[in-house]
């Protein structure tokens, strides 16, 4: 009953900047913990940013930190990914997951959240 749809992704060039929305709905009104997690071909999900409820604790894999941003609007039920400085190895299936909590507590792997949306293609040509 939680719905999440994720958009913003695109084909870029190396160095260009994309932002990521993912718009939740249904349980939209529960409070939750949300994620970003990538995929690309042959490779296994990686985990990417993840940022807890209230927006006060934030986590990156090293890999991002510096070039993206995690942020969320609870207002508006949606959690933003801001990419900057892009690279091809940043090619991938982007996919936004919920945890819902009681908690202010950020999870930092993929296995921990509950609800998975359908995922929007970055590609970054070199």
């Amino acid at each position: 009953q939680l719905q999440l749809a994720e958009s913003g992704g695109g084909l870029v060039q190396t160095g260009d900047s994309l932002r990521l929305s993912c718009a939740a709905s249904g349980r939209a009104r529960s409070t939750n913990a949300m994620a970003w997690a990538r995929q690309a071909p042959g490779k296994e999900r990686e985990f990417v940013a993840a940022i807890s409820w209230s927006g006060g604790n934030i986590y990156y894999v090293d890999s991002v930190k510096g070039r993206f941003t995690i942020s969320r609007d609870n207002a508006k039920n949606t959690v933003y990914l801001q990419m900057n400085s892009l690279k091809p190895e940043d090619t991938a299936v982007y996919y936004c997951a919920a945890r819902p909590v009681v908690s202010d507590t950020v999870y930092q792997q993929a296995w921990e959240y509950d609800y998975w949306g359908q995922g929007t293609q970055v590609t970054v040509s070199s």
